[in-house]
């Protein structure tokens, strides 16, 4: 542990640990699971083209989340985009503009002006009371996210797109395996989007999947992902390709038998951390609800305002120190382009969003983080907290 400010890294000590700690490190399955498949696959030579993994992998998926269709693919901005076409949204969409910017993206992308709307303040998710006055005749659908695995007012949100006619889309990129008051996150609006990027508590390298409880809408995007196929050689209509590979279905199988291990260590890391930052009052853990299943991947932490250092500085030192801590959402989709240059007074109408920005880190947690790693990051969070005055002052950061 340190001793004094000199021996951070930050100030030309050695950093505390060796190889860099980072937010995202994947969660890898048993090898031998993986390679069982992979060796199905090669015996098949069938590689990809809805192959008997990827049907395999959607069924078991259907089963997990109780929902009537799984549609996989390759990942989930291809994934959103599709589902997003599939819906027949088009004009204005009402979205977060605290999300990852692929989510705006997907809306931009196909010439649909992505309208931000604020977040609740403490579940980070889109603020139902806020959606109605973003409501103009453009606007075709609603498009939320759950955010750290804290699920979106669904019913509130269902109710307003009721009231105007709109289609609701949701983003469940954080959400895998989550419910809500008993119902798995996948059955909500009219569609949802999750993904299985390799930093996701369930990957399959890199991939997706689409849900739905709508038998059209599933059709619809079946043909989507295919570039518009129906039979050998006729083409409906005007999409792309979407298709998950039999490899990347493999690695989703193997990965969901060992789901509920990733779950519980998550979980012993997420508690380890909240122990160890309740001594912390410059830092407040965003709790997951312990009622209903939740997959305790993101470990967030919001910054004090009278911390006397900013969030900033903290990650500098961290990062200093090989802790590789993210500064989740940051700055917001608003402040990136094309969006910043669209309406460069959008901050004004995200009051909450532009605070949460600036306030909020990430910590690493994943199945390559152990108890040892969790106990050297909040040592060292408790050493910069201690030492905040000078640390501050000496790295240029808000004293």
């Amino acid at each position: 542990m340190k001793s004094t400010v000199q021996d951070l890294a930050l100030f030309g000590g050695q950093p505390m640990f060796a190889e860099p700690l980072h937010v995202g490190r994947p969660n890898r399955p048993d090898k031998q699971a993986f390679f069982q498949h992979a060796d199905d696959i090669w015996e098949s030579a069938w590689l990809t083209n809805n192959g008997p993994k990827v049907q395999q992998f959607e069924a078991e998926l259907a089963q997990l989340f109780g929902v009537k269709h799984v549609i996989a693919v390759c990942n989930a901005t291809i994934g959103l985009q599709i589902a997003i076409r599939a819906l027949g949204m088009d004009g204005e969409v009402i979205v977060p503009s605290f999300t990852f910017v692929a989510t705006a993206h997907s809306l931009e992308w196909q010439g649909i002006t992505p309208v931000f709307c604020d977040v609740d303040p403490v579940t980070h998710c889109m603020d139902p009371a806020r959606i109605e006055q973003l409501i103009t005749p453009r606007t075709t659908g609603i498009l939320p996210v759950h955010v750290w695995g804290n699920i979106c007012e669904v019913e509130a949100i269902q109710a307003i797109a009721d009231r105007h006619g709109l289609k609701v889309l949701y983003d469940a990129a954080h959400a895998f395996g989550c419910e809500h008051r008993g119902r798995m996150v996948g059955n909500f609006g009219d569609a949802e989007v999750f993904s299985f990027h390799a930093t996701k508590v369930l990957n399959t390298f890199e991939g997706g999947c689409i849900t739905t409880n709508d038998d059209e809408v599933a059709r619809v995007i079946r043909l989507m992902i295919n570039f518009g196929f129906v039979g050998k050689d006729q083409v409906t209509h005007l999409v792309s390709n979407g298709k998950m590979s039999e490899s990347s279905a493999a690695m989703g199988l193997s990965s969901l038998q060992a789901y509920d291990g990733f779950v519980a260590h998550n979980r012993r890391n997420y508690e380890h951390y909240r122990r160890r930052l309740a001594d912390m009052p410059q830092l407040a853990i965003v709790e997951h609800c312990e009622k209903e299943k939740r997959n305790f991947h993101y470990i967030i932490v919001r910054v004090a305002d009278d911390a006397g250092i900013s969030r900033d500085t903290i990650v500098r030192a961290l990062e200093a120190e090989n802790v590789l801590a993210r500064r989740y959402f940051h700055p917001g989709c608003h402040r990136m382009e094309p969006y910043r240059s669209y309406y460069p007074n959008a901050g004004l109408l995200l009051p909450v969003t532009e605070k949460l920005t600036d306030v909020l880190l990430c910590l690493p947690n994943s199945t390559a983080t152990t108890a040892a790693d969790v106990e050297g990051v909040c040592d060292l969070l408790a050493f910069i907290l201690q030492h905040r005055a000078e640390i501050a002052q000496r790295s240029g950061g808000r004293a």
